[in-house]
């Protein structure tokens, strides 16, 4: 009997194949993109810990951030109001090199860097493009595992003696110079020249601002020469014994109160995370993200949930005098209402699978789009993704299919057959 009831129900369901397309286009849509933030979120993630990981597993990230308290003005913290609109901007300027020379000489830090960064066009014989430019000490090249394609790094010395040289990003070098070789070439960075002494090789990205098309110069160069500021932005630091991260952090951050002035760690101008707190950090963000994105396809799946039991109610009203027929036949009300609600799970759950499938497509066309801009971005559909979608949608189907099944199996025979 069980059988039979399946085979009716693939039969009225093949009998109105654009009608069960279109009741199902809402449960697609769901499913997909559920699938697909799944798979984006995974793979985004992936690319992250590529990202951070280019800098070590042991390595600090130290940033300027505002105070929550307006009495840090007194403790490096500049404002400037923009005429134009009276707003007020607020910026951190009590990170120095003094700091990065104190985190240097703890027992437990390997080697530290600080960092600047601005805009400019960079141009060569006629090209230009605007670009950002990292100004870095040589403590950079101890840490960062980007990798020369060609030509050095810059040294002490011309950090100290603020030279103008330069290491280009794979595709800077590649859109100023072509196949021509850049290495002793001079290139003009704002309205200075610099003297290039290396490429880096490709490491990916998305945008202008990726690694890529980035000039790196020495940190007093950009400071002095070009922004004309003595602060940092970033001081990236890395620790010798990982087991010991944790107390390492509380003394940098003890390093930077000193020397900042700050006995209330409410009024830090400083953020200090490991690495694995700052995926901590971006997993929580990302968590966020996901639900409100996931948030959006349940919408979609609680429409298509909707046009299901409306297009239920139609099928009752259809076929009203083949239900008539069946009950007079001897059909129990439990049969009746097995066949309209295995239909409605079933219009679902073929929805939901078609939606994984669409989405598992789409998010295929993410990781390659990605791996084309040379990002370490994994190809994932997880597990959970493909349970909960199904879960949704079969549960969509039992509670919207449940109504109108109740209302076909709670027709009487004689009044079916008559309205037929």
């Amino acid at each position: 009997m069980k059988l039979k009831i399946l085979q009716q129900v693939f039969q009225g369901l093949g009998n109105n194949k654009v009608r069960t397309l279109l009741t199902t286009l809402g449960i697609i849509i769901g499913s997909a993109m559920v699938i697909l933030v799944f798979s984006a979120g995974a793979g985004f993630k992936s690319y992250i810990e590529a990202e951070i990981d280019s800098y070590g597993s042991n390595a600090v990230f130290i940033e300027t951030r505002v105070p929550p308290t307006t009495q840090a003005l007194a403790n490096g913290v500049s404002e400037s109001i923009n005429t134009s609109t009276g707003t007020t901007a607020v910026a951190i300027t009590s990170l120095k090199t003094r700091d990065v020379a104190d985190i240097k000489r703890w027992p437990n830090v390997a080697d530290a860097y600080g960092i600047v960064i601005g805009q400019k066009a960079a141009a060569y014989k006629g090209v230009k493009k605007n670009i950002m430019f990292w100004g870095s000490d040589p403590g950079r090249f101890q840490i960062d595992k980007g990798e020369l394609a060609s030509g050095r790094f810059y040294t002490e010395r011309e950090e100290l003696g603020l030279s103008q040289v330069a290491i280009l990003g794979y595709e800077l070098a590649r859109d100023l110079f072509g196949e021509e070789d850049p290495i002793n070439k001079i290139i003009r960075v704002g309205d200075l020249n610099f003297t290039v002494v290396g490429v880096y090789e490709e490491r990916g990205g998305f945008g202008p601002h990726s690694t890529d098309n980035v000039v790196f110069i020495p940190l007093r160069t950009a400071q002095k020469k070009i922004l004309g500021i003595d602060h940092l932005v970033t001081v990236i630091a890395q620790i010798e014994e990982s087991d010991a991260a944790e107390a390492t952090v509380e003394d940098i951050r003890a390093i930077l109160r000193r020397n900042h002035n700050i006995d209330d760690p409410k009024k830090d101008d400083f953020l200090v995370q490991t690495s694995a707190q700052a995926l901590n950090t971006l997993g929580a963000v990302l968590a966020g993200i996901n639900f409100l994105l996931i948030a959006v396809a349940a919408i979609s799946l609680l429409v298509g949930g909707v046009g299901i039991m409306n297009i239920m109610y139609v099928a009752v009203t259809e076929r009203i005098g083949e239900i008539g027929l069946k009950k007079a036949l001897g059909a129990k009300r439990s049969d009746i209402l097995s066949e309209f609600l295995l239909e409605a799970v079933l219009l679902t759950l073929l929805g939901g699978v078609a939606g994984i499938l669409s989405g598992a497509a789409m998010a295929f066309l993410v990781s390659k789009i990605a791996a084309s801009y040379g990002l370490a971005w994994d190809y994932i559909v997880p597990l959970y993704g493909i349970i909960i979608s199904v879960s949704i949608s079969a549960l969509i189907g039992i509670v919207f299919g449940v109504f109108p099944a109740r209302n076909a199996a709670k027709l009487d025979p004689i009044q079916a057959l008559n309205k037929e």
